[in-house]
């Protein structure tokens, strides 16, 4: 099993172009049209419990995210059918991107080695990564919680709640 490589604050993100329910998303793009930066969370799978309040925190803060000026986007393994079927079920307002063979998710320190119920097993890592304006870090948060760390997010920026 492969020890992820965390990205840490100041350090440039990777790129990314992934496919989504419209098309595709792309990282850089998102800088360009995003007046303070993008967050980048990603997930083990639609649908799931755990998942679905992670999203549904995400949508419910999206406008003040967005009047802060930031850009959500989500990243998971899954299809863009699950994909599809998640954005419907939940009235998601951001883009899900579909990272099937979880190259992103490596370069990003968010699939490798974790503890599940007490055992060492490789899977995709709970994480969000702010990326400021310049394309890079600014808020690295691995192992994560679903619920309640898009409040933690707001904090940490200084965004007040929807």
């Amino acid at each position: 099993m492969s020890d992820p490589t965390k990205l840490g604050v100041g350090q440039e993100a990777p790129d990314f172009t992934l496919e989504t329910l419209d098309g595709t998303v792309s990282l850089s793009e998102e800088l360009e049209k995003a007046e303070q930066g993008v967050i980048v969370y990603f997930y083990p799978r639609a649908m799931t419990p755990g998942c679905t309040t992670e999203a549904c925190d995400f949508r419910d803060s999206e406008n003040s995210l967005k009047s802060a000026g930031y850009t959500v986007i989500g990243v998971s393994p899954d299809k863009v059918d699950s994909l599809r079927k998640f954005t419907e079920k939940e009235s998601l307002n951001f883009p899900l991107a579909s990272d099937p063979d979880k190259a992103v998710m490596k370069a990003w320190g968010a699939f490798g080695k974790k503890m599940n119920y007490g055992k060492e097993v490789e899977g995709v890592i709970r994480s969000t990564i702010v990326v400021g304006k310049d394309g890079r870090v600014i808020l690295p948060l691995y192992n994560v919680k679903a619920k309640g760390h898009v409040a933690r997010i707001r904090k940490e920026l200084g965004i007040d709640a929807a």
